[in-house]
């Protein structure tokens, strides 16, 4: 199966959650959030393992762009395989907008008088912000 991705020029993408594999399919390209910036994942990319950041996963495969949020977790790329292991990962059409907002608007009030709890709000406005940007750009 490598020998046959690296021929090609495909990748294996697999997108793991605690609960059930989400994706599991070939790809041209992968573009997924790191927590320092986006990252674009090409065949024949190098060995790596990433931190991910909350944000916009998109797998483009057959002339088709899939887009997923994915919420945090780690990447790691070996062998034209891209392997996602994150707590969450939906389908960008269905992040509810109107669930995010309420969430960043909860997390904004949040008390935060404590180190531990300031991360935790500053996690939580992250993460409502980038899921509102991910509903935003799948309209």
């Amino acid at each position: 199966m490598a020998e046959q991705r690296q021929s090609t020029g495909q990748l294996q993408c697999v997108v793991v959650t605690p609960e059930a594999t989400v994706v599991d399919t070939t790809a041209q390209f992968v573009a997924l959030p790191l927590y320092d910036g986006e990252l674009g994942i090409a065949p024949l990319h190098s060995p790596m393992i990433g931190r991910l950041g909350y944000g916009e996963l998109r797998i483009e495969s057959g002339g088709q762009t899939s887009v997923y949020y994915v919420d945090g977790g780690f990447v790691q790329v070996a062998n034209n395989v891209v392997s996602i292991l994150t707590n969450r990962a939906m389908k960008a059409d269905q992040v509810d907008p109107a669930a995010a907002n309420e969430r960043l608007q909860q997390a904004i009030r949040r008390p935060s008088n404590t180190d531990e709890l300031a991360m935790i709000r500053d996690r939580q406005i992250a993460q409502s912000r980038a899921q509102l940007r991910v509903a935003r750009r799948a309209k």
